[in-house]
């Protein structure tokens, strides 16, 4: 079964190593699912999140102008495996030719989708199987302030 998630931030990891690794939160029935990311996936969640332009289109803006100049629409974007420690993700889009419908699921980095979705408004969904093997109460992160902050994880 899916669910429904929402980012609940992006900051940066900390353990007892120290920190440093970017992270996206995720919210899936009420439990919290903590994937890294690269520091430019969380720069460019970040720029959708609080809505600014870069001065030059990032990847993700590139690809969701091609997709809507294409005639086609991402609807979707799903977190659906875990193995190995390595999160698994998916792009689900249609497109209209001829009063037809096509759809189109592409495999994604699932941070790649993360920040596809932030700029087009569109659901983003994790499967029960990751929310079981990652996912973790809310109070055992710290969140402090918006933006980039530190998370106890």
């Amino acid at each position: 079964m899916e669910h429904d998630a929402t980012v609940e931030g992006v900051g940066v990891g900390v353990n007892e190593e120290g920190g440093g690794t970017p992270v996206v939160l995720l919210r899936a029935r009420e439990e919290i699912v903590p994937i890294f990311v690269s520091k430019d996936q969380a720069q460019s969640m970040q720029l959708a999140i609080a809505g600014e332009p870069f001065e030059r289109p990032l990847t993700h803006d590139l690809l969701v102008e091609m997709v809507t100049e294409c005639g086609a629409a991402i609807d979707r974007v799903r977190i659906d495996d875990l193995a190995d420690g390595t999160f698994y993700g998916k792009i689900d889009a249609e497109q209209y030719t001829d009063d037809r419908r096509k759809d189109m699921v592409f495999d994604a980095r699932p941070s790649d989708a993360i920040a596809i979705a932030l700029r087009v408004d569109c659901p983003v969904m994790v499967t029960d199987e990751v929310i079981d093997e990652a996912g973790r109460p809310p109070e055992q992160f710290d969140q402090g302030g918006g933006g980039s902050e530190d998370l106890g994880l």
